[in-house]
């Protein structure tokens, strides 16, 4: 294991690099050839600021009427808070309360609240089923033709598909880190569904890139396009697309006209599926219990995690002078491979904490170690369903307690008894995930 924070040292504008960098070529997460300076150019040039000034900065300027009439549009009025809610730097809860209070009818920030209650739910899924982030939750739709790729195709990866949609949604997802939802529907339907790309592929290409990217919100989706956590697969065609981009790529794009998405949602549904009928919503999903466990005496150790990267996290809140300490995951770094852009906006997250350590190693041999050295007799960490978080308490629960501390409430989830389709879920959480915290 490796203490990092010396690296904290370096001037600000430099030392997340510094570090981010140290990671890829100590993780091997990435070729030591790689040349930082294009990706390094890209990051100072993005909107996405790793750390809490900047998302109480975006969170100011949300428009819920706004969001809530043009979201659908690649231009319209979005939020852009998902890197900074995937990584705790925001709650739900709390971009829900900023939401209600600029509206006079709360019903005017229905639309906003209901897409945060798509990352609840996803959270849920994946502490019910964390096997099934990388499974199909449901057996496919019968396709036409062609076998399923394992690889994510060159001229997918490099924007060279002569697809000027495609190609522009691959290189803003490589360059800057985010896409609009539609963009990485349609992507995501055409990789699959027309490419023949296993779903998990894209997903795994997604997680390396995307500011916001989670295994669950991002994986999910994905098999809610391909059709393996849904009632049927989602398709792209080109009529959808021009409507939402106002044209925007389809005018120059050398194959207008004859690119794969043309026709109507019947007519591709014919072409790439033998059977893609609707389902019966008959897939359950039992709620699991949250994560409990009672603090014993003495001091707390915090442990910031991916989904608690900031001074908002509620271990920290309730053990605000507790020594602070965040580990990078061999095994994260393994799995999801971030790329530099991504590592990048972690530790401009975590550098707004004060008194933080960051190490890179095994969790609970670093963990174990600290706490030892400032006399901890247990770890606090927010509650999270990441199975590599949940796999470390289990690992210190015979020698080092780790107790989970709650968020902020979103929505009242306790009538909640399947977990199958969001559609269910909502109407039973809805109302109360409209009303302001207390």
């Amino acid at each position: 294991m490796e203490n990092l924070t010396g690296w904290l040292l370096d001037d600000p504008e430099t030392r997340g690099r510094r570090l981010a960098e140290r990671l890829i070529v100590h993780s091997d997460v990435a070729s030591p050839a790689v040349t930082f300076a294009a990706t390094w150019q890209a990051i100072v040039e993005s909107p996405f600021r790793g750390g809490r000034q900047a998302a109480v900065e975006r969170l100011r300027a949300i428009d819920p009427i706004a969001y809530g009439r043009s979201r659908n549009h690649v231009g319209g009025e979005v939020t852009r808070l998902s890197p900074w809610l995937r990584h705790g730097v925001l709650s739900l809860a709390e971009v829900r309360d900023a939401a209600l209070a600029q509206v006079r009818d709360r019903s005017q920030a229905d639309k906003l609240v209901s897409e945060l209650g798509w990352r609840d739910y996803w959270q849920r899924v994946y502490a019910a089923r964390p096997e099934a982030v990388w499974d199909d939750l449901e057996p496919p739709a019968a396709v036409a033709n062609g076998t399923v790729c394992d690889r994510l195709p060159d001229d997918v990866a490099t924007g060279a598909t002569g697809m000027a949609c495609i190609d522009a949604f691959s290189r803003k997802l490589t360059q800057t880190g985010w896409l609009h939802n539609h963009e990485r529907m349609w992507l995501a339907s055409w990789l699959v569904h027309t490419r023949r790309v296993a779903w998990q592929v894209g997903a795994a290409w997604f997680l390396e890139h995307l500011l916001d990217a989670d295994p669950a919100s991002n994986n999910f989706s994905w098999q809610w396009v391909a059709g393996t956590f849904s009632n049927k697969p989602y398709i792209f065609n080109r009529e959808n697309l021009e409507r939402y981009t106002d044209g925007l790529h389809c005018s120059d794009c050398p194959v207008a006209g004859r690119c794969d998405v043309e026709g109507s949602y019947d007519e591709l549904t014919d072409k790439l599926f033998a059977d893609a009928g609707h389902r019966s919503e008959r897939l359950r999903i039992q709620p699991t219990a949250l994560w409990h466990a009672d603090p014993p005496p003495g001091r707390s150790l915090v442990w910031l995690t991916l989904d608690s990267l900031g001074v908002e996290s509620p271990a920290l809140h309730r053990h605000p002078s507790a020594p602070i300490v965040f580990v990078f995951d061999p095994a994260w770094l393994d799995q999801e491979r971030p790329s530099l852009k991504r590592l990048v906006f972690i530790v401009e997250c975590l550098t707004d904490v004060p008194g933080i350590e960051i190490w890179h190693g095994d969790p609970a041999a670093v963990l174990t170690a600290r706490a030892a050295a400032v006399g901890a007799s247990h770890v606090c960490v927010a509650t999270t369903p990441c199975p590599l978080v949940r796999g470390t308490a289990d690992r210190l629960s015979g020698s080092l307690p780790v107790v989970p501390v709650d968020w902020p409430a979103f929505c009242d989830a306790s009538h909640v008894t399947d977990l199958g389709r969001f559609s269910r879920y909502w109407n039973k959480v809805s109302k109360s995930a409209m009303q302001p915290t207390a």
